[in-house]
């Protein structure tokens, strides 16, 4: 009956709903009180939480009694606790009508860890308000905000291209068929949500089998408590290639594999981690698949567009060259005529002065070195096709002779 009093109590964060907060900033809100009738009330207090929790419970049977495991870790980043009206020891009496309480917080400036949803365990933030009120229950109100830490891909750990070998012998009982291997690259290690990541591969087939290359990008999900691990993998990403034929060779010239949207790498937190793999493999009949790791990370500020490292050495190429051809004219410019630059009046004066100046003064002063800036055109572009080949009918020279 004493909660009927009350006709709203609502807890209201300021920006959209999807608002997204980072290290530092602010997280401010009011508290919407409605009242029927005049309230009375002991404390209303807003509580800012952020933790990650990882928790899974393993069983062992032993005959007809089960016993249960329990595998808890918690970490928690920040607390803040805002008293919106004091618990002074006496109640406060609110009038019927409505009543707003404003409130705010800062983040703390350390690095935080994005918000995250698994099987196993969460990391979440949230905001909590509390309504006390005598002889009633505490009346309470949560609502929980994202938080994701920024992650920039163009730094150097994260542009350097990352590759791998691998091979392995195709064994079924005790006979051999071959050798497998697998070499592949790609451009750099840390990609966004959306990018397409383009594998350079070359698939060697040596046994008497046809193989089937594929790519993947994996997701692994792994949760530590009581130094215990938990991992959970899925599959986000997948990339089918063409059968490879017995004792023969497949080349991937930059095949395209789209990263759907996923949430980023999560790496600093101890007890939650969240990590992205590209897995180049290949399927043989009759045995294990073999397979290649490359590691990914998935960032939130995606390539510059300009000065990157994944852009074709060609592009920069033609880029240096359009920035030179405007520097250099198209052809040395002549110097400039004598009588253009100096007068006459100035050239009857130094001929008379050289004339009046002796050699040994000359020979006093110190000598002064003009060099002529010669401008030249820049080399020709470098090809792999050579522009004067050599006729087919065109007995070789031969090297002794």
């Amino acid at each position: 009956m004493a909660f009927k009093n009350i006709e709203r109590f609502a807890l209201e964060l300021d920006g959209p709903e999807d608002a997204v907060y980072g290290s530092g900033e602010p997280v401010s809100g009011w508290v919407v009180l409605e009242l029927r009738r005049e309230v009375r009330v002991a404390a209303l207090e807003v509580f800012g939480r952020g933790a990650a929790t990882a928790h899974w419970l393993e069983n062992r049977s032993a005959g007809v009694n089960t016993a249960y495991s329990d595998y808890t870790s918690k970490i928690t980043y920040f607390r803040k606790r805002q008293r919106l009206i004091r618990d002074n020891g006496q109640l406060t009496t609110l009038p019927a009508g409505r009543h707003e309480y404003p409130f705010s917080f800062q983040l703390p400036e350390e690095t935080l860890v994005t918000s995250f949803e698994g099987k196993h365990g969460s990391i979440r933030y949230w905001v909590k308000v509390k309504l006390h009120r005598p002889w009633c229950t505490v009346k309470k109100i949560k609502k929980e905000f994202t938080v994701i830490e920024p992650i920039d891909i163009n730094t150097p750990s994260l542009l350097a291209p990352q590759a791998g070998t691998k091979e392995k012998m195709a064994r079924a009982w005790y006979r051999n068929f071959g050798q497998v291997s697998i070499t592949a690259k790609i451009d750099r290690k840390g990609y966004t949500p959306g990018e397409v990541i383009p594998v350079f591969a070359e698939f060697d087939n040596s046994t008497s089998r046809s193989v089937v290359p594929k790519a993947y990008i994996t997701q692994t999900q792994t949760f530590i408590a009581r130094g215990t691990m938990k991992q959970k993998r899925s599959v986000v990403a997948t990339l089918c290639g063409d059968a490879v034929g017995a004792r023969r060779r497949e080349t991937w010239h930059g095949r395209a594999i789209k990263i759907p949207p996923v949430g980023p790498s999560i790496l600093q937190c101890r007890i939650i981690k969240v990590e992205y793999m590209l897995r180049v493999c290949v399927d043989v009949p009759g045995t294990s698949k073999l397979c290649l790791e490359l590691p990914l990370v998935m960032g939130t500020i995606p390539l510059h567009p300009f000065g990157s490292r994944t852009s074709s050495v060609s592009s920069q190429y033609s880029l240096n060259l359009e920035w030179l051809r405007m520097a250099i004219p198209e052809q040395p410019e002549p110097p400039p005529e004598y009588s253009s630059v100096v007068t006459e009046e100035e050239s009857v004066q130094n001929s008379a002065a050289r004339q009046e100046e002796d050699l040994s003064g000359v020979l006093e002063r110190p000598f002064m070195a003009y060099v002529q800036e010669f401008r030249f055109r820049p080399p020709p572009v470098y090809s792999e096709v050579d522009p004067n080949p050599q006729p087919f009918n065109m007995r070789p020279r031969c090297m002794t002779c």
